[in-house]
């Protein structure tokens, strides 16, 4: 479905004069309001090919109709969505969940729609249909070097269909571990993944960035080869360069103080990406910002501060990618709160008063410092958000847009009631 410029224009147009009162109200009180406008105009968060489509539990999957068939469908929602947000410019594929027919021409169809391609995601974690040998019992850590050798040429396969779209990262999650004591020798199994990311990490392209991504537990559930940051860290030290941790806010212990394992990684110069999500539990892929704004917010802090401390492009220098799903939600509609939650959080971490903050610090002003953090993340900066949107061509309020001009009612009807998108 196509949103013309000008019904946009028309929705803008409705909510001017309330977008203009809030605006003025709030920035009457910020000094760098222009400086925060820009950076915001210019972040652009990546939108997952496997979550335009409605998610599945271990239970259950219950579709919601209007999925996008096809990649080239998919690229046609995340082209609704940036056309609403402005901030939703990259797709990040899955192989082989959405193999590139014909890669050129996909590419020129992204171009189209003014979308680039992220970050590539690899998959050992499931067997596919007419796959020769299985991950059941790992992939590249398996004792089986015929395994793990299938597993390298899988990842090698998705950074050429990579270098067919123009990204220029490959991002690669290990569900490696052990469910039982003594199932697993944990040195042979550290060794043997090492091993294998050798191998991928040396058909990386130079341009090329290799994502360590970790998860604590599932579907393993004793040990997992790269189960923490640490593990992640050791693993992209040792490959060289090119190679980083992802941090998934969902892929942690209970109460993990991510902040700073954030913190650590930019200090060391491994940290290489985001996936936001949300979760009360553990790996719940909800919508970001929807259960712990306030630790949303306290990673942002440290994301800005260590970025200006490397000297590093906001927008550029890290990959910033959404990974959630839900049952429950329109997938769209999801997506739109989820950038939001993202712009309005990065939006708070700007406004922190760095000096005061620092000047806290250092007198160990415990009182002076939470209030320094606590006055940002308790502002209301969604008019900034809104008006950085505003500037870059995008729509005041995108869910209330999509609502009145029923996008998924259309969708249904373009697709059907029974289409449902790749992926889990």
């Amino acid at each position: 479905m196509q949103l013309e410029k000008y019904t946009i224009d028309q929705h803008n147009e409705g909510l001017s004069a309330s977008h203009k009162r809030k605006l003025s109200a709030l920035t009457s009180d910020i000094a760098n309001a222009e400086a925060i406008l820009e950076r915001l105009v210019a972040f652009q968060v990546a939108i997952p090919s496997w979550a335009l489509g409605t998610g599945g539990t271990r239970f259950a999957r219950f579709a919601g109709g209007g999925e996008p068939r096809s990649l080239e469908e998919k690229i046609e929602d995340i082209a609704l969505l940036h056309k609403l947000n402005r901030s939703s410019g990259a797709i990040s594929l899955h192989i082989p969940w959405d193999i590139p027919k014909n890669g050129a021409a996909i590419k020129v169809l992204a171009a189209q729609h003014g979308i680039r391609f992220d970050a590539m995601n690899s998959n050992t974690f499931q067997d596919q249909p007419g796959q020769p040998l299985s991950y059941k019992f790992g992939s590249m850590q398996h004792v089986d070097k015929a395994v793990r050798r299938q597993a390298v040429e899988h990842n090698i396969e998705v950074i050429e269909h990579g270098m067919a779209l123009g990204s220029e990262s490959l991002t690669v999650w290990l569900s490696d571990g052990s469910c039982f004591p003594g199932q697993l020798n944990f040195r042979k199994a550290f060794e043997n993944t090492l091993e294998s990311l050798q191998e991928v990490y040396s058909a990386l392209p130079d341009a090329w960035k290799m994502f360590v991504e970790y998860k604590a537990f599932e579907p393993n559930f004793y040990s997992t080869t790269v189960g923490d940051w640490g593990q992640s860290l050791l693993y992209a030290t040792k490959l060289g360069p090119k190679a980083y941790t992802l941090v998934d806010l969902g892929h942690h212990l209970p109460n993990a103080n991510i902040e700073q394992i954030v913190a650590l990684l930019l200090m060391e110069g491994k940290l290489g990406g985001f996936h936001f999500n949300d979760s009360k539990y553990g790996d719940d892929d909800l919508t970001v910002g929807s259960i712990k704004p306030y630790q949303l917010f306290l990673i942002f802090n440290e994301l800005v501060e260590g970025m200006d401390a490397r000297g590093m492009n906001h927008t550029t220098d890290l990959g910033w990618m959404i990974d959630a799903s839900h049952n429950v939600k329109d997938p769209l509609e999801d997506l739109l709160q989820s950038v939001e939650a993202i712009m309005i959080t990065y939006a708070q971490a700007l406004l922190v008063d760095r000096a005061a903050l620092q000047a806290a610090q250092q007198n160990n002003d415990v009182v002076r410092a939470q209030e320094a953090l606590q006055n940002a993340f308790r502002t209301d900066v969604r008019p900034l958000v809104a008006e950085a949107r505003l500037r870059a061509g995008g729509a005041l309020d995108p869910l209330q847009i999509f609502r009145k001009e029923n996008v998924r009612e259309h969708l249904v009807k373009q697709r059907g009631l029974k289409t449902i998108a790749t992926g889990l």
